[in-house]
């Protein structure tokens, strides 16, 4: 019988919600003691808002706070995350007050997204500890740290390497990192203040829960818990991953079906991502490239959404009004164009032989345990770091261009990959046995990680400790 309660509350969103609602399953599983409460702050991203949660159970509460019009008069797209974050704090005040209240179980901690470090301000009301799920990797946890120190210590800004061509020595990477290349929300003075704070306030949290693994993030994690950094206990407890098969439906029958009449390791699938999309041009310019390639091909495409709102993207019902004159027909024998992807089924098919990825650290984390490599174009957030690490660190990976970035604002200028990049990254990605070796070897370590003996199992074993017996020791890493 449960005795100790823990509130997760991700940030909403494709990237933040699953991988919690995973590691909250994995803790249940681990400790028969805990019971959880996820707490999934609603927000209307318009019709393809999709993200899959569970049902409640015995041990694992899901309690929804709905998005009304006052959480959708939240327009300022610059404050908006620690706005809506706000907006929220009263009903998981209430929330948490009435686990409290009930008398029925001990409330041991709340573990924060890593976007949502204010409700740490609940937590210290109740007396109860607050504990951070860093849903990206160790390096670039680490990178954070690095420049907020930098900043508080050196009084050092970092928009001032906005226009900068001197390559970077970063704690947590062990090659030099090209500025080009660090979040887009670092070279602007709010969003610098924004992201640096955020580590700042990850320094006065009772732990840091990190979604990686030791043998893929060494160096970084190496970083994370040496003496000079002066952090909180960090548990790397990855990869945690949807391992379930998705729901079936009509188009995951589909193309498991096209998926089974593949040779082996034939198809390049590209997927982009819960964000993921181009213009027509860029469109026109992905499609040539496969035809040329002549590479059996599984393709994502999804129309972009108005820059005006905040919208994910949303089906084509006609994908020839942006693709090439006859290219469906003319590829027809090859290759298919989809929709929405259950991602992580066709990664794990074995037709699957490459991926073509934003980078996204779910993505990544999902195409290493499937043994899938990865051809790398990033778009947005810390993905071109992830990027990095995948081609230039580990040598996991080929590169299509790892300095993309996607235009997130309007009237922001388009950058372009053209055919002839996209088709030599999609045939070194399906030729290179050296990286595809790589790959093969990291699948395997990231699978014993997570078994009775790894890193992570060890790790999470270490954490329902810390959670159990309020023990706020150093690290033991």
């Amino acid at each position: 019988m449960s005795t100790s309660e823990l509130i997760f509350i991700p940030s909403p969103g494709a990237g933040h919600l699953p991988p919690t609602l995973e590691l909250a399953n994995l803790l249940l599983d681990r400790d028969q003691r805990l019971s959880i409460t996820i707490i999934i702050m609603q927000l209307d991203l318009g019709p393809n808002n999709k993200t899959e949660t569970q049902k409640s159970t015995s041990r694992l509460r899901i309690v929804d706070i709905p998005c009304d019009e006052s959480t959708k008069a939240l327009i300022n797209p610059k404050t908006f995350l620690a706005d809506f974050i706000e907006h929220n704090k009263v009903h998981v005040r209430d929330i948490a007050r009435g686990i409290i209240d009930s008398g029925t179980v001990r409330l041991v901690g709340i573990v924060l997204d890593m976007f949502c470090v204010s409700m740490t301000d609940v937590g210290n009301e109740f007396g109860v500890p607050s504990y951070i799920y860093f849903t990206s990797g160790a390096s670039t946890l680490g990178l954070m740290f690095y420049f907020e120190a930098k900043r508080d210590q050196d009084a050092y800004d970092i928009t001032e390497l906005k226009n900068s061509e001197s390559d970077l020595s970063i704690p947590s990477y062990f090659n030099p990192v090209p500025p080009k290349l660090l979040p887009e929300i670092m070279m602007e003075k709010d969003g610098a203040k924004m992201f640096l704070d955020l580590a700042k306030s990850f320094r006065a949290s009772k732990g840091i829960i990190i979604n990686t693994f030791q043998e893929l993030e060494s160096h970084g994690i190496e970083y994370l818990v040496s003496s000079n950094v002066n952090l909180p206990p960090v548990f790397p407890v990855g990869p945690i991953l949807n391992l379930k098969k998705t729901n079936t439906n009509g188009k995951t029958e589909e193309i498991m079906t096209w998926l089974d009449n593949q040779p082996e390791s034939s198809v390049v699938f590209l997927c982009f991502g819960s964000m993921g999309s181009f213009n027509e041009k860029q469109v026109k310019e992905i499609a040539v490239a496969l035809e040329r390639s002549g590479q059996r091909f599984l393709w994502a495409l999804r129309r972009p959404p108005s820059k005006e709102k905040m919208e994910l993207p949303e089906e084509y019902e006609n994908p020839n009004e942006v693709l090439p004159k006859g290219f469906l027909e003319r590829t027809s024998s090859v290759g298919k164009v989809i929709g929405w992807a259950p991602q992580m089924v066709v990664l794990s098919h074995p037709s699957v032989g490459g991926f073509v990825s934003h980078c996204g650290w779910n993505s990544t984390l999902e195409s290493i345990w499937c043994g899938v490599p990865i051809a790398a174009w990033p778009l947005y957030a810390e993905q071109q770091l992830n990027a990095f690490q995948l081609v230039v660190e580990k040598g996991m990976a080929v590169e299509i261009r790892i300095d993309y970035r996607m235009s997130m604002k309007p009237g922001g200028s388009e950058m372009m990959v053209t055919a002839e990049e996209i088709e030599s990254g999609i045939r070194k990605l399906m030729s290179d046995d050296e990286i595809r070796n790589k790959v093969k070897d990291m699948k395997n370590k990231s699978r014993l990680a997570v078994l009775e003996g790894g890193s992570s199992n060890a790790s999470i074993g270490l954490l329902i400790d810390h959670l159990m017996n309020d023990n706020h020791s150093t690290n033991q890493f």
